[in-house]
C-alpha cells in the first residue's frame, strides 16, 4: 500500500449488504481486523470531518519499522507503545494521521482534563491500531469501493476493487466504559459554562448521558463526525462475548490521576474527586424565637407589660398618696396670698425667687418673637400692594431659572449615587468595556393549542407541548422576519438605518450584516430558514425506516445545542445563522429539568449596542426599539394572532414610567384642586346667606394655592441656576408637603384672625398685625423644624432623597417667607374687602346687610370644647389612651423588624402597562437569571505563571482560584445565587495554545510564514504549532508567548476545527493598554432565576463577598498592586445596592429630621426641653407607627417610602407642635384644663387645617393608574395623615396632661404685678372719687360698668396689657 502516492474514490457498489464477516473470520490474538484506507464512507452525507474508512484485512499485526512512524504511535497512542522495534500495530501512517485529526477536534474541548483526553484517545486507538485488534473488534458491515490506483513506476493508473469495513462493533468491558465517562463527564467549556460531554451525547446532553450514550455518539456516522458506524459494546464483568472475542479492560485512569505521558490530574472544575474538602457555607441565621414565640414580639410584650404596670402603678400611687380635700399645698392653707388675701387666676402667688431662668427665657423669648412679628405683620397689612410687589419680583428672579431646570428620568442618576460603590463599578464596566446590551424580547404561550405525541425514529416517544407546533413556529418566524427588516430613516445619522446598524454582533462586530445579528429564538436552531423547517427526509436505524422532521431535529439541538450537525438524516447545524449556539432556555421557557419538548413558552431575544446618551446612536437605538413596539403591539392587536404573549424593550420601563407620570398629573390636579375648594369655603366666616359672597374666602384661598405655588417655583428655579437637577417625585411631592404645611398655617392665621374681637380704636392693619404677632411663632416653630429637618436631610447619598429633601426644605422657607409677606398683604386687601361689604370676584358689587361685629367661632371650636376635650380628657379615658397608644408603639415596633425592604420593578408599572404581562411571563417562563460579570482591576500579572494559576481552572491551576470559587458557588445555588459557572478566558486561551488541539499554528509556506494560521487553513502550510508540549504536563506561557498570542486569541473565529477561538466570547472581555498590560478583564457567570427585589439584593451581597474573598487571595500573588480587587457587575445591581445600606441610610435621615424638631421647639419656647421631648416623642411614635402599618399594609420600604417618611416627620411637626406650643404657654391652673384649651383652639385649627386639607387630596390619588402613586402616596400618605392625626388630637393631649411642663411662673408673675397695679391704680382712684361732686360720681358710675364690661368678657382679647404680655392666645 505504499507505494501509492495519489488515487481517488469512485463508488462501484451503490448497495451494499450485510456480510457475516464474524462466522468467517477468526479472531486471535495479534491479529488485525483491518488494516489501511479504503478511501470515503459512501453512506456519510455531509460529513464533517474526511470520512475515510479502513479496508477489511485479516492479517497479523504489523511491527512499526519506519520511526517517524512509531513516534506518531508513541505521541497519539502511547498506550501501544512497546518501544522502537518491538510495537506492533493494526494502521499504517495514513490511518493513524486521520486518528490524530480526528482526536484534535475532541481535545480542543477535553484536554483541559488529561485523564478524560487520553482515556478518550484510548478506546479509539484500541479501536483503529491495537495489535489485538480482532479480538476487540468485530466488523459487521463491509462494502466493495473501486479506487484508481497510480502505478509510480509506469505512472498508469488502475481501478482496484477492495472490501472496505462501513461498520463495526467494539467490546469493552464495564469498568473501563464506566471509569473513561466518569472521567470525563464534569470537564466544562469554559466559553459557556456548561459541559463539554454535552457536545458528545447528541440528544442526551450532559444531564441524561451514559457511558453508552456517550460512545454511541462517537460511533454513529450520521452526526458527520465519525466515518462509520462503531457500535460499542459495553461488557459487564462474566457477560458471555462471541467465541474469540475479548470485551478491552485496559486500565483507564480516573480524573485526579497523572497520565502516563505526564499529565496533571484534573482541576477541581472538571473533576470533582480533585476538589479539596470544601465546607459548606453556613446556613442562614435562624429567626430570633424566645421559646416557641418570635424574639421579638416577646420583648415587645415584656416592654409594653412593664410600662402599662409602670404607669399604671404610677397612676394608682398618686391617687392613693392624694391629700384629703382641703388640706396639702393646694388647700387654703398651703395656697400662697396676696396681701388682700386674693390668689391670681387660680395660681398661688407668684414669688420672684421661685422664677427660673428657663422660664425668664421663655417668656423673653415669646415677647421678642410676638412684638416682632406683631409689628411686621401690621407694616404689611399697611403696604400690600407694595408687598406683592416685591414678593412677586422675588419670585420671579427664582423662577427665571426654571429655562435650565433638568428632569432627570435615568433611573441610575435618579436612585444611585455617583459616589456610591455600585455607580463607579458601572463607570469602570462601562468605560473599559462595552455598555451591558440592550434587550428586546418577546415571550409567546399559545394557551389552548392542543399539543401531540411524536412518535421518533431516533429519539422515541416525545410529548410535544401546544406552543411547539410547527403552524406557530411558522408563524414566529414571520414575526421575526418582520422585526429584522425594520428600516427608517434616521435624522441623526442622516441616512437610512435597519438592525444590523444596531444590533449586537458578536462575531462580527465591524462589519455586521443582518445575519450576523445576534438573534436568539427556536427558528435560529433552524438558520431562520422556512425550508430548513419544512425539511424531511427517510432514516433507517435498526432496521426500521421512518420520516425524520423539524421535530428530530429540535430534540436533538436543545439538548446539544454546540453542535454543527445533528445525528438526523437532516444532517442540518443547531448553530444560529449569527455563528453562536442558542441555548435552550434562551429559545423556550416553561419546562421542568430537560423536559424541553413539554415548554410552555417561546422566547425570542433581540441583542443590540448600547450606547451613551449622548451619542448619537442612543437616539437610533431608542427609535428603532419605537420600531419594535409598534410592530409587536400591532401583531398583538392583530384578531388573527395565534400566541398569547408579553414584551418589552430595553426603553420599555422609563417609557413606562414617564408615561404613567403624564397620565396621573391629571390626578394630581384634580387633588390639589380638591384641596383648593375646601380650603375657600373652609376658611369662610359665614354670617348670613345674603352676605355668602362678602364673607367667602375663595380669593384668600386662592392666595394661598398661589402662595405654595410660587413657592415650590422659586425653590425649583433657584435649584436650576445653581445647576441641581429636577425629578418627577418632587414634582409629585414636594407641592403636596408644601400645601400642607402651608394650609395649616393658613387655617391657624386665618381662623384666629375671625376669633379675634377688634380692640376699641385698632384699625384692621393693626388687628391682623397683632393676631400675626400671637400666631407666628407657632408657625415659624413648625416651617423652621421642618425646613432644617429637610435641609440636614440633603445629606442623604441617594441623589432621589437628596435633590427631594434640598427642593422641600427651600420650598417650605418659601412658602413660610411669602405667608409672612404676600398672604398677610392678601389678607389685609380681603379684610378691606369684607369691610366694605363688596362680593368677591365681582369687588363693585356691594351687600347692604352689615358685618356682625362678633367674632366668630366656627362650628369646631365649639364641638371639641363642649364636647371633644372633655370626653377625651375623663380620667379613665386618659388611662386608656395612654394604654392603648403604648401597645401601638410597641406592636409597631415589632412590625418593623417584618417590614418588606425594596422595591419590586413592577410596581413602578401602571396598572394598564405591557410591562407587568412581561414581568409575569419572566419570572414564569424564563430558566436562567440575568448574567453577571466577575470583572478585575489594572494590578495584577495574568502573564505570570502563578497569576495565570491564580486565575484558571484547568490542570495545574491553584484549586482555589477565581474561576474555581465561583464554581464552588454555584454547588450552592440556594445560598450564592449563582446558577452556571463563570465563563474563562484564561483557561480557554491555554486550551487555544496546546499543541494537542489544531487552534494555535503558525504558517510555514507563503507570505505569513511565522504568523498565527487559523485552524481553517490546511495542515500543509501550517506545520508548525505555536507552542511545544510542556514536559511536566501543564501548559503556561512565557510571559513573551503570552503576550504575542492573546490578541490571536481573541480575535480568532470559532469553529469546528477550533471552537476554543476567542471572537465573539472574549474578544471585548479583555482591555489592554499600549504597553500590552491588561488593565481590565471580566468573566461571565449567570445568576439562578431571581424574581423580586430581596432576592436581587441577597445575590448582589452574596456576589460581594465572594469578589471578595477573590480578591483577597489574589493580592497574595507576587506583584499585585494593593489595590487590585475583582468586582460583581450585572444592570440591575445598581438599582439594588440602595438596599443594602436603606435601613441605616434611613435610620440616619429620620434621625437628623427629628433633631430639629427637638431643637427648634426647644429654643423657640425657651430652652422648655419637656416640651421638646414630648414633642420628640410623640413625632417618633407617629413615624414608628407608620411603619408598623406600611407592614400591616403590604407597602414596601424602600426609597420613595423614605422620601415618605421624611416627609411624614415634616407633616408630624403639624399635627404636634403647634397644640405643644399653645399647652406650653398656657396659663390655666391645671395640666388637664390646659390640655382641654390647647385641644380645642388649636386642635380645631390643625384639624382644619392638616387632616382636612390633606384628607381629600389623598383620596383622589387612589385613583391614580400608577400602582407606585395607589401604594407609596396615596396609601402612605393616608397613613401619614391619619396617624399624625390620632397622635396630634389624641394622644399628644392625654400625654400632656399626665407629664407637660408647668405653668410658666415668669409669665405668672408679671402678669400678677400687673394686676397689682391695676388693683392699686384702681384702689387709690376709688378713695379719690369720694370727695368729687356730682358729676364725678356720675363719671365714675359709668367707669365702673365698663370694668365689668370687659372682667366680664368672653374672649380674653380683650384684655389688651395681658394678651401683649403673654404673647398667646390663651384666656387668662
Amino acid at each position: 500500500m505504499d507505494f501509492m502516492k495519489s488515487w481517488t474514490l469512485t463508488l462501484s457498489l451503490f448497495t451494499f449488504g450485510a456480510l457475516l464477516v464474524s462466522s468467517e473470520a477468526q479472531h486471535e490474538r495479534g491479529y488485525c481486523a483491518f488494516y489501511g484506507e479504503c478511501g470515503l464512507n459512501p453512506t456519510v452525507e455531509n460529513p464533517l470531518i474526511i470520512s475515510q474508512v479502513p479496508c477489511l484485512n485479516y492479517s497479523a499485526a504489523r511491527a512499526v519499522e519506519d520511526y517517524e512512524h512509531y513516534l506518531d504511535v508513541k505521541s497519539v497512542c502511547p498506550m501501544l507503545d512497546k518501544g522502537y522495534g518491538q510495537t506492533k500495530v493494526c494502521c499504517n501512517k495514513n490511518q493513524l494521521t486521520a486518528l490524530k485529526l480526528s482526536l484534535q477536534m475532541s481535545k480542543a474541548l477535553l484536554i483541559r482534563c488529561p485523564a478524560c483526553a487520553d482515556n478518550f484517545a484510548h478506546l479509539h486507538c484500541i479501536n483503529t491500531c491495537s495489535p489485538d485488534q480482532s479480538q476487540i473488534v468485530n466488523v459487521m458491515r463491509t462494502m466493495n469501493l473501486t479506487v484508481e490506483v497510480q502505478d509510480p513506476g509506469t505512472n498508469l493508473t488502475t481501478n482496484v476493487t477492495r472490501e472496505a469495513v462501513v461498520a463495526y462493533e467494539s467490546y469493552v468491558a464495564k469498568n473501563f466504559a464506566d471509569t473513561s465517562f466518569q472521567s470525563c463527564k464534569n470537564v466544562r467549556i469554559p466559553a459557556t459554562g456548561g459541559f463539554a460531554i454535552a457536545t458528545m451525547c447528541g440528544r442526551y446532553g450532559a444531564k441524561l448521558c451514559t457511558p453508552q450514550r456517550w460512545y454511541d455518539f462517537q460511533g454513529d456516522s450520521s452526526n458527520g463526525l465519525a466515518p462509520l458506524d462503531v457500535m460499542v459494546r459495553i461488557t459487564p464483568d462474566g457477560q458471555a462475548v462471541p467465541p474469540g472475542m475479548v470485551a478491552y479492560a485496559g486500565r483507564a485512569l480516573n480524573c485526579n490521576e497523572k497520565t502516563p505521558t505526564g499529565g496533571k490530574a484534573c482541576s477541581c472544575q472538571d473533576c470533582e474527586e480533585s476538589c479539596p474538602t470544601i465546607p459548606a457555607p453556613p446556613p442562614p441565621p435562624a429567626p430570633f424565637t424566645i421559646g416557641q414565640m418570635d424574639g421579638v414580639l416577646v420583648i415587645c410584650l415584656v416592654v409594653f407589660c412593664l410600662l402599662s404596670v409602670t404607669f399604671l402603678g404610677v397612676i394608682i400611687f398618686k391617687y392613693i398618696r392624694r391629700p384629703p380635700k382641703g388640706m396639702g399645698k393646694d388647700s387654703e392653707k398651703g395656697r400662697k396670698k396676696d396681701k388682700n388675701g386674693n390668689e391670681f387666676e387660680g395660681h398661688p402667688i407668684i414669688d420672684p425667687r421661685d422664677v427660673t431662668c428657663i422660664d425668664r427665657n421663655s417668656l423673653a423669648t415669646q415677647e421678642f418673637l410676638g412684638s416682632f412679628f406683631r409689628a411686621w405683620g401690621t407694616m404689611m397689612a399697611k403696604n400690600p400692594f407694595k408687598v406683592l410687589l416685591a414678593c412677586l419680583v422675588l419670585v420671579s428672579v427664582f423662577a427665571a431659572g426654571l429655562h435650565r431646570i433638568e428632569l432627570t428620568t435615568d433611573p441610575v442618576q435618579l436612585w444611585s449615587s455617583p459616589t456610591s460603590r455600585a455607580r463607579q463599578e458601572k463607570d469602570f464596566h462601562d468605560k473599559n468595556f462595552d455598555p451591558f446590551f440592550r434587550t428586546n424580547q418577546v415571550i409567546l404561550t399559545a394557551p389552548g393549542h392542543p399539543g401531540h405525541i411524536y412518535e421518533s425514529l431516533v429519539f422515541g416517544t416525545q410529548n410535544f407541548s401546544g406552543i411547539l407546533s410547527k403552524d406557530l413556529i411558522l408563524e414566529l418566524m414571520e414575526l421575526q422576519k418582520k422585526i429584522q427588516d425594520i428600516e427608517f430613516f434616521s435624522e441623526d445619522l442622516q441616512r437610512n438605518v435597519s438592525l444590523k446598524d444596531v444590533c449586537f454582533a458578536p462575531l462580527n462586530p465591524n462589519n455586521p450584516t443582518l445575519t450576523d445579528c445576534a438573534v436568539n429564538s427556536l427558528p435560529q436552531y433552524f438558520q431562520n430558514s422556512v425550508d430548513n423547517l419544512n425539511a424531511k427526509a427517510n432514516m433507517t436505524q435498526l432496521g426500521e425506516t421512518k420520516e425524520v422532521d423539524w421535530r428530530d431535529h429540535f430534540v436533538y439541538c436543545v439538548n446539544s445545542p454546540l453542535s454543527f450537525k445533528d445525528i438526523t438524516a437532516l444532517g442540518m447545524s443547531c448553530m444560529a445563522d449569527y455563528g453562536g449556539p442558542v441555548f435552550p432556555f434562551l429559545a423556550v421557557g416553561g419546562y421542568e429539568g430537560v423536559e424541553y419538548t413539554q415548554a410552555e413558552a417561546l422566547i425570542m431575544t433581540f441583542s443590540l449596542n448600547n450606547y451613551a446618551r449622548e451619542e448619537p446612536k442612543f437616539k437610533v437605538v431608542l427609535e428603532w426599539e419605537q420600531h419594535f413596539l409598534d410592530i409587536v403591539q400591532a401583531y398583538q392587536k392583530d384578531p388573527n394572532t395565534k400566541f398569547t404573549f408579553a414584551y418589552m424593550a430595553e426603553r420599555s420601563l422609563e417609557d413606562e414610567i414617564n408615561r404613567t407620570t403624564a397620565e396621573d398629573i391629571p390626578i394630581f390636579m384634580i387633588s390639589y384642586a380638591v384641596i383648593f375648594i375646601y380650603i375657600a369655603l373652609a376658611l369662610g366666616d359665614y354670617s348670613s346667606f345674603e352676605r355668602i359672597l362678602v364673607d367667602s374666602k375663595l380669593l384668600v384661598g386662592l392666595g394661598g394655592i398661589l402662595v405654595v405655588g410660587c413657592s415650590v417655583l422659586a425653590s425649583m428655579g433657584f435649584y436650576a441656576w445653581i445647576g441641581i437637577p429636577s425629578s418627577l417625585v418632587i414634582l409629585q411631592v414636594v407641592p403636596f408637603l408644601v400645601l400642607a404645611v402651608g394650609a395649616d398655617n393658613i387655617f391657624i392665621f386665618v381662623l384666629e384672625l375671625q376669633r379675634d374681637r377688634r380692640r376699641v380704636g385698632e384699625s384692621t392693619e393693626d388687628q391682623i398685625g397683632r393676631v400675626l404677632g400671637n400666631v407666628a411663632p407657632s408657625m415659624l416653630l413648625c416651617s423652621l423644624s421642618e425646613s432644617v429637618c429637610f435641609f440636614l436631610g440633603a445629606l442623604s447619598t441617594m441623589p432621589a432623597v437628596r435633590s427631594f429633601a434640598l427642593y422641600a426644605a427651600l420650598a417650605v422657607f418659601m412658602d413660610f417667607v411669602l405667608q409672612m409677606t404676600a398672604f398677610v398683604a392678601l389678607l389685609a386687601l380681603d379684610a378691606r374687602r369684607q369691610e366694605a361689604n363688596r362680593c368677591e370676584v365681582v369687588c363693585c358689587v356691594k351687600v347692604s346687610k352689615p358685618r356682625s361685629n362678633e367674632p366668630k367661632q366656627g362650628f369646631l371650636l365649639p364641638l371639641m370644647r363642649q364636647y371633644y376635650a372633655p370626653v377625651l380628657l375623663h380620667p379613665v379615658t386618659r388611662i386608656v389612651v395612654m394604654v392603648v397608644f403604648l401597645f401601638m408603639f410597641c406592636f409597631s415596633i415589632y412590625l418593623m423588624f417584618h417590614v418588606k425592604v425594596g422595591l419590586d420593578q413592577e410596581l413602578s408599572m401602571p396598572s394598564d402597562s405591557y410591562m407587568l404581562d412581561y414581568f409575569k411571563y419572566l419570572y414564569q417562563y424564563l430558566e436562567v437569571g440575568v448574567p453577571t460579570y466577575f470583572v478585575t482591576t489594572r494590578g495584577f500579572n495574568f502573564t505570570s505563571r502563578n497569576g495565570t494559576n491564580a486565575v484558571c481552572s484547568s490542570v495545574g491551576c491553584d484549586p482555589f482560584s477565581l474561576t474555581q470559587k465561583i464554581q464552588y458557588a454555584t454547588k450552592y445555588q440556594n445560598q450564592s445565587y449563582l446558577a452556571i459557572p463563570a465563563s474563562s478566558w484564561v483557561d480557554d486561551f491555554i486550551d487555544w495554545l496546546n499543541p494537542g488541539a489544531k487552534c494555535c499554528r503558525l504558517y510555514t509556506s507563503g507570505p505569513n510564514i511565522g504568523k498565527f494560521c487559523p485552524a481553517s487553513e490546511t495542515q500543509d502550510i501550517c506545520k508548525a504549532k505555536c507552542l511545544f508540549p510542556p514536559l511536566d504536563g501543564v501548559l503556561r506561557p512565557t510571559v513573551k508567548q503570552f503576550n504575542r498570542f492573546l490578541p490571536d486569541f481573541l480575535h480568532n473565529r470559532p469553529d469546528l476545527q477550533c471552537p476554543k477561538g476567542g471572537l465573539g466570547a472574549y474578544d471585548k472581555a479583555v482591555v489592554r493598554d499600549d504597553t500590552g498590560e491588561i488593565i481590565a478583564t471580566r468573566f461571565m457567570a449567570y445568576h439562578a432565576p431571581l424574581k423580586n427585589s430581596q432576592e436581587f439584593t441577597a445575590a448582589l451581597l452574596r456576589a460581594r463577598e465572594l469578589a471578595h474573598n477573590i480578591t483577597m487571595s489574589m493580592r497574595k500573588i507576587d506583584d499585585t498592586l494593593s489595590d487590585f480587587q475583582v468586582f460583581p457587575y450585572t444592570v440591575t445591581y445598581v438599582f439594588y445596592e440602595q438596599y443594602l445600606t436603606i435601613v441605616s441610610e434611613g435610620l440616619f435621615n429620620i434621625s437628623l429630621c427629628l433633631l430639629p424638631t427637638f431643637v427648634v421647639c426647644c429654643i423657640l419656647l425657651g430652652m422648655d426641653l419637656r416640651s421638646g421631648a414630648l414633642n420628640l416623642l410623640t413625632i417618633v411614635m407617629i413615624t414608628v407607627d407608620t411603619v408598623g402599618v406600611m407592614t400591616l399594609w403590604g407597602i414596601d420600604y424602600n426609597a420613595v417610602s423614605l422620601i415618605n417618611l421624611v416627609t411624614a416627620v415634616g407633616i408630624s411637626v403639624e399635627f404636634v407642635s403647634h397644640l405643644t406650643r399653645s399647652f406650653a404657654l398656657s396659663i390655666l391652673p391645671t395640666r388637664v384644663e390646659r390640655a382641654k384649651e390647647a385641644t380645642a383652639t388649636m386642635g380645631s385649627a390643625v384639624f382644619a387645617g392638616v387632616a382636612m386639607t390633606n384628607l381629600p387630596g389623598i383620596v383622589v390619588l387612589a385613583f391614580a393608574k400608577a400602582q407606585l402613586i395607589q401604594i407609596f402616596f396615596f396609601r402612605l400618605n393616608l397613613v401619614i395623615t391619619l396617624l399624625g392625626l390620632v397622635h396630634g388630637l389624641i394622644f399628644l393631649p392625654v400625654l400632656l396632661s399626665f407629664f407637660g411642663p408647668g405653668v410658666n411662673k415668669a409669665v405668672l408673675l408679671e402678669l400678677q404685678n400687673k394686676k397689682a397695679m391695676e388693683l392699686e391704680a384702681y384702689t387709690n382712684n376709688s378713695k379719690a372719687y369720694e370727695n368729687m361732686s356730682y358729676r364725678d360720681d356720675q363719671d365714675k358710675s359709668n367707669h365702673t360698668e365698663t370694668t365689668q364690661q370687659q372682667d366680664t368678657s368672653p374672649e380674653p382679647e380683650q384684655v389688651p396689657d395681658t394678651r401683649e404680655t403673654s404673647g398667646t392666645n390663651t384666656k387668662l
